[in-house]
């Protein structure tokens, strides 16, 4: 009986040792995530969610809301958990060198998600997952110069100022401009990618402008900043796609439903699903020891709304 009671209690034991073990095998991943300033970012960190349980991954998501330092402070918090790697929705380009030598230093790989960095060593991060941003901002300003026979005064929202994409949605577009002699930028501002103030930047745009006079379009570096704009418009007593055009950058639900409605006019696509492959990546990486290259590049595609409709059913329950 005491013999056993003594290979009960040892089989026990080996179990437990046995389910540490497994239990030590699950990636620990680290995740920054800039905040929720647009229906992308929460369905970005949703899918973020939903791709790491696929492959039995340990995701732990800091909420930044908006600002780098909260960022810097979250990638140290991650270090000192001795997570297995971290990813980083950058808030800016700028500022990273430090933080990331210590990732670097401590032997944790990082990788960025939607938005690029500047810095002057690239090996203080794995890889990139994200879109062609300039292709975006090229695509929406293509779509406008067809659609306006390369004839248009366009005010534009801006996104964060001195982030990657902002940036790059901004070079795109201004290039199709630059080949277009009757084609401006009649006035640009940051609306930060967000809602309000993206209606607060088009309230002071149609102002300024005297309604829709000198302004032909609006091209936002976002949907969210563009639903807000089309909400400035309304309230001019102006009809958005119609008086005003209106091109942005993300493809979420509430511009498929603003297209349905006759209220936009075209949209480009940015996938939120940018943690399945940095997971896949990452898990090559670890296991076979496989280097993914510095850009893993997701596709884009530009919507019109003859499709606005179904879009909008399949994309409102992952936003």
């Amino acid at each position: 009986m005491r013999l056993s009671m003594v290979l009960i209690a040892g089989a026990i034991a080996a179990m437990s040792v046995a389910g540490s073990a497994q239990a030590g095998d699950k990636l620990l991943v680290g995740f920054s995530q800039i905040g929720s300033e647009s229906g992308w970012r929460a369905a970005e960190t949703k899918i973020s969610k939903i791709e790491a349980d696929k492959r039995g991954i340990d995701l732990r998501i800091s909420d930044a809301q908006q600002k780098e330092e909260n960022q810097i402070k979250a990638v140290r918090s991650f270090i000192a958990q001795g997570v297995d790697a971290i990813l980083i929705a950058p808030v800016v380009a700028t500022g990273w060198e430090t933080v990331l030598k210590e990732a670097k230093d401590a032997k944790i790989p990082v990788m960025l998600l939607d938005r690029g960095i500047d810095v002057k060593d690239d090996s203080l991060y794995l890889t990139v997952v994200r879109s062609d941003a300039v292709y975006e901002g090229q695509a929406a300003g293509d779509w406008l110069a067809k659609a306006t026979n390369g004839k248009c005064n366009v005010v534009e929202l801006q996104g964060t100022v001195g982030a990657s994409v902002a940036i790059d949605r901004k070079k795109g577009f201004d290039k199709v401009v630059g080949e277009h002699p009757q084609m401006k930028i009649v006035r640009t501002q940051s609306g930060d990618f967000t809602r309000a103030k993206g209606k607060e930047v088009m309230e002071s745009f149609i102002k300024a402008e005297g309604g829709n006079k000198n302004i032909c379009a609006m091209y936002a570096h976002n949907d969210d900043m563009a639903i807000g704009g089309i909400q400035a418009i309304k309230e001019a007593g102006l009809k958005p796609g119609k008086d005003i055009l209106v091109v942005s950058i993300d493809g979420v639900p509430d511009i498929f439903k603003a297209m349905g409605e006759g209220e936009a006019n075209a949209t480009v696509e940015l996938t939120p699903n940018m943690a399945g492959p940095a997971f896949d990546a990452l898990i090559a990486f670890k296991t076979k020891g496989v280097v993914p290259p510095k850009w893993i590049k997701t596709v884009t595609k530009l919507y019109e709304p003859d499709s606005a409709r179904a879009e909008y059913e399949r994309r409102k329950d992952l936003y």
